[in-house]
């Protein structure tokens, strides 16, 4: 059997597909479409190591999806694959990526069969179209579209990519660098997913996400700072005293960040803005949700509904209720309709009835983004 790894670079900008949703995180059925890839293609072959490369964002969140190795990507294709041959000990490595997501477990075996007969083993399909070059036909015999996966040499690879210029893919860099590259035969059923146009075949292949919807729930509470602004639910109140905390303190804020997450398993706020980062020190709190809902869409997730159930004693709630509906609503990108604010008291018992602070208590429901609709496909 061969020594060998699998690399899998999933950690895009996805500017190309031209939606909320990055392209490696649309669902196929319940996974990701970086799941989906990695699990067909670690089914091919006993590969000694699987490592997928992520997004410096979504790092901590691709850890709960798998037992694969997940390392940080970087800015361009090429720098995330230096990245992951960092993490590769064996003799050879095969490289692919996540949009490349319907590849056949036979091309796979025809480039593994090839593995020795050169420092790169390529696929590549033929042209059946005229090709016109700044004007010029020029003879389309002559023409490869290049695919991946690409067996490679590991040290061939790791010393052609030391090279100071960008490559598209790993038999460029090898071939520049004086490496050997043998061509073989593609598969057009290895089709590449950049944009959802319909006449991309490989969209038939896969799987529409399912119709579930996720329930999260936050709570927080903060105590009160005299001479201080109080911000709650983005809102600024009129009142002398503001919440104790690193950020700005606005509890509705942070307890409805819970919620989303819980509701997506992406862990809580302490997680993801510490209060011992200077970065977060009196941020405005409006800042923390605007980031964590571009993530919840960039991961593949709409935000359908939310409840806040605000505890206080002081200071009187109903009269912001509704600006603080309007508010998140114009954050999370749906109809205020949907933003619920509800305002009680603890009737004078405890520390809100002392009026030592406030607690809030949040819910929210995701739903998966529906890549499959014709608004999508056709745009």
């Amino acid at each position: 059997m061969l020594d060998i790894s699998l690399i899998i670079l999933s950690a895009g900008a996805s500017n190309r597909f031209k939606m909320k949703v990055k392209k490696q995180w649309i669902r196929v059925g319940d996974v990701p479409l970086w799941v989906y890839v990695a699990n067909n293609l670690s089914k091919t072959y006993a590969f000694k190591d699987v490592i997928i490369t992520a997004n410096a964002d979504e790092l901590f969140y691709m850890y709960k999806f798998t037992d694969f190795k997940i390392v940080k990507g970087g800015d361009t294709r090429q720098s995330s694959l230096i990245n992951a041959l960092q993490h590769v000990t064996t003799k050879y490595v095969l490289v692919s990526d996540a949009a490349r997501c319907c590849v056949p477990p036979s091309l796979v075996q025809r480039l593994l069969s090839e593995a020795g007969n050169a420092d790169a083993i390529v696929p590549y399909l033929n042209v059946t179209d005229t090709v016109v070059y700044e004007n010029d036909t020029i003879h389309r015999e002559k023409i490869k579209l290049i695919q991946t996966p690409q067996l490679s040499l590991t040290l061939a690879l790791k010393e052609a990519l030391t090279q100071e210029r960008e490559f598209t893919d790993e038999s460029s860099a090898i071939k520049m660098n004086g490496g050997s590259v043998k061509y073989i035969s593609g598969d057009i059923a290895a089709e590449k997913l950049t944009t959802l146009d319909a006449n991309n075949g490989v969209l038939s292949l896969l799987k529409a996400p399912v119709k579930s919807c996720f329930y999260g729930s936050g709570f927080d509470v903060h105590a009160f700072e005299e001479a201080k602004p109080m911000y709650l639910g983005g809102v600024k109140l009129d009142s002398d005293f503001g919440f104790k905390a690193h950020s700005d303190g606005d509890v509705a804020i942070h307890a409805l960040i819970d919620a989303l997450l819980a509701a997506a398993g992406g862990g809580d706020i302490g997680e993801w803005f510490p209060d011992f980062d200077e970065r977060y020190k009196n941020i405005d709190s409006t800042k923390l949700l605007e980031y964590v809902c571009d993530f919840l869409a960039k991961v593949g997730f709409e935000i359908v509904h939310c409840d806040l159930t605000i505890i206080a004693q002081t200071p009187k709630i109903s009269p912001y209720k509704q600006a603080i509906s309007k508010k998140l609503a114009s954050i999370l990108d749906i109809s205020p309709v949907h933003v619920n604010v509800k305002a009680t008291t603890t009737e004078h018992l405890g520390f809100i009835g002392r009026k030592e602070g406030i607690g809030v208590l949040a819910s929210a429901t995701l739903k998966y983004y529906d890549w499959t609709t014709n608004e999508n496909i056709n745009r």
